[in-house]
């Protein structure tokens, strides 16, 4: 699984978070996607690779600006993952 995270330009309240995780969703397949506008982050999680570049033009397509954008590994940690 692939953590992607954004910094997202524009955001102002929770609607705008709502228009960000729907065009997320629309544009790529993902597994997750949270956005805060308190932050100005989105984070997608996915199974899959993606074209971040098609990631990019749905958020500013919706009128918001991606300012930075990242990529890496991602293990979901569980209450007792750090025992093991």
């Amino acid at each position: 699984m692939t953590r992607i995270d954004l910094t997202i330009d524009g955001m102002v309240c929770s609607m705008c978070e709502s228009h960000i995780c729907d065009a997320i969703r629309r544009a790529v397949p993902v597994k997750k996607v949270t956005a805060s506008h308190r932050t100005g982050q989105a984070v997608v999680l996915t199974e899959q690779p993606i074209d971040l570049t098609a990631l990019t033009a749905a958020v500013e397509a919706t009128g918001y600006r991606v300012t930075a954008i990242s990529s890496r590994p991602y293990e979901k940690k569980g209450l007792f993952s750090r025992f093991f």
